[in-house]
């Protein structure tokens, strides 16, 4: 075998493998995780500010001033809108470093059409 064949080979075979891999996009899973993570911490969050304003709002109330004990299904719904705030900035952080490897492999990709004549 030339050498030429014996490159085109191994760049054919390159390709190959890159496009399999560029296949499924794993940074659209995370920014759709993320998405849906937001989506239910803006739930979690307006849930916990209306839990708040019952306790402590200006507006008048029928509950004895101040409340007695601790606030806590105020304290529970604060911690679920914080836990689900930290997992979407971790599934779009982790969205933003796959597609950078997923930008850089595409490059790639490209390249390697061009070296082998796919793309006119």
């Amino acid at each position: 075998m030339d050498p030429a064949s014996d490159a085109a080979v191994r760049l054919r075979a390159e390709h190959d493998a890159l496009a399999e891999r560029l296949g499924v996009r794993r940074s659209v899973d995370h920014v759709k995780e993320g998405g849906v993570l937001a989506f239910f911490t803006v739930i979690a969050g307006g849930m916990s500010a209306k839990l708040a304003w019952d306790r402590w709002g200006w507006l008048p109330r029928r509950a004895p001033i101040p409340p007695d004990g601790l606030p806590l299904w105020f304290l529970a719904a604060l911690l679920v809108a914080l836990l689900l705030l930290l997992s979407t900035v971790r599934a779009f952080r982790i969205a933003r470093l796959y597609r950078a490897e997923e930008d850089a492999l595409f490059a790639r990709l490209l390249d390697l059409r061009r070296a082998l004549g796919l793309d006119r």
